[in-house]
């Protein structure tokens, strides 16, 4: 027999048993003639017990031990994946001898704890900081640019960092306030027009100064430039110096510009200005750096994209569908709207999502039936995903509060 004495417990398993997988640790144990090779597979050696010394867990070589007896490994749920992955490969017994209903049961639980390990790093690397404090250590004005990068990025470090936080999401919802009222008529006139004017060169103003004092206090351009919150800053102060160059442009050519004034809702300048004033509309997008809801949304967008892509494909082989179906029950009836299947999308699309704004209905009972069949698609359609998409989103949002108030 073999005395194998495994963390202070002892097992006595036969050499004919071990022999059996000559691959494995206590199968070469078992084979080899020569001491000084069976020394090198063992931790210890004790000559007056003839024992075998690992250091390894007893707990598990209960499986192992079993293992050479039956010829079967067995693995109990409770067990932690990566310990007995990593005691099995120690000993040399491939996963391939336990039994398929244990296996695919560890393997799935390797799976959801590999998951599970992945976005925990990825949840902690969304509140990482794109810079860290020590990466100012020797850096040119390093103490400097460490107390620009503390007011601007860390608002715990200090009340007035905390202030310029809370100033900067009051600038931005002021802002997105500001674009909404110039489009009030009464906000058109000359006087209204120059308070959202003064009011968006102020905002646009305080956006620059912030902007620029990321980028002094960055640490790494290159960094900077690929962080997605400092490209949401750009697009958020871009439409304004845009906007004054369009405005602005051959300066000197007064008719041109009288002209140019007179026809700016319909002239190609007109449009590409009313399109860059749009693009103020994304600066709601930087509440997200302050907003940890914001953050576990987009985080969870970005987790369950294959499941987002799947629904879209789900709806847009519905939307197919039934408007071909709609269309081949429908046509036929007199002012139908169902005149083609491109016109049959729109009331498609509206069913599945049951909105249902009434705008075309059906008018035979077969239509009614494949209407009625579009709507119960959708209900099912529209149920599935979102169970999903909401636990996984509060437990995001948990884990990313719960890492924010314990850094």
């Amino acid at each position: 027999l073999l005395n194998i004495n495994v963390g202070g417990k002892l097992f006595q398993i036969a050499y004919k048993a071990a022999a059996r997988y000559p691959v494995t640790r206590l199968g070469k144990l078992a084979l080899y003639t020569d001491p000084m090779k069976k020394l090198q597979l063992c931790d210890d050696y004790s000559v007056q017990k003839n024992e075998y010394f690992f250091d390894r867990d007893p707990s598990i070589f209960h499986y192992i031990f079993h293992f050479y007896r039956s010829g079967v490994l067995w693995i109990m749920s409770e067990m932690c994946p990566s310990n007995f992955v990593e005691e099995i490969e120690y000993w040399g017994i491939h996963l391939k001898y336990s039994q398929c209903c244990c296996r695919i049961l560890f393997e799935e639980k390797q799976d959801e704890l590999s998951e599970y390990l992945k976005i925990q790093k990825e949840l902690e690397a969304e509140l990482e900081p794109l810079d860290s404090a020590e990466q100012f250590e020797g850096k040119f004005l390093g103490r400097f640019r460490k107390m620009i990068w503390n007011l601007i990025e860390n608002p715990y470090s200090s009340v007035p960092a905390k202030i310029i936080a809370v100033m900067s999401s009051i600038f931005v919802l002021i802002s997105i306030m500001g674009m909404t009222l110039s489009t009030v008529e009464e906000m058109k006139h000359k006087t209204g027009k120059m308070w959202m004017e003064q009011l968006e060169m102020i905002c646009a103003i305080f956006f620059t100064s912030e902007y620029l004092m990321r980028l002094i206090s960055s640490s790494s351009f290159k960094n900077f430039l690929r962080a997605a919150f400092n490209a949401v800053d750009l697009v958020a102060i871009l439409p304004f110096y845009i906007q004054i160059l369009f405005e602005n442009m051959d300066e000197g050519d007064t008719l041109y510009h009288e002209e140019l004034h007179k026809v700016e809702n319909v002239s190609k300048l007109g449009k590409v200005l009313k399109l860059i004033k749009l693009m103020r509309i994304f600066r709601i997008l930087k509440l997200a750096r302050h907003s940890t809801g914001l953050r576990a949304f987009g985080f969870t967008m970005r987790q369950c994209y294959q499941q987002v892509c799947c629904l879209l494909l789900f709806i847009a082989m519905g939307v197919f569908t039934f408007s071909a179906l709609m269309h081949s029950v429908e046509h036929d009836v007199p002012g139908t709207n169902f005149t083609s299947i491109p016109y049959a999308w729109w009331w498609a699309a509206v069913s599945l999502s049951t909105v249902g704004y009434g705008d075309t209905v059906p008018d035979t009972v077969l239509g009614r039936m494949v209407a009625f069949g579009c709507i119960s698609f959708g209900i099912i359609l529209n149920g599935m995903p979102i169970s999903i998409l909401y636990n996984k989103f509060s437990d995001y949002y948990a884990k990313l509060k719960a890492h924010e108030n314990e850094t």
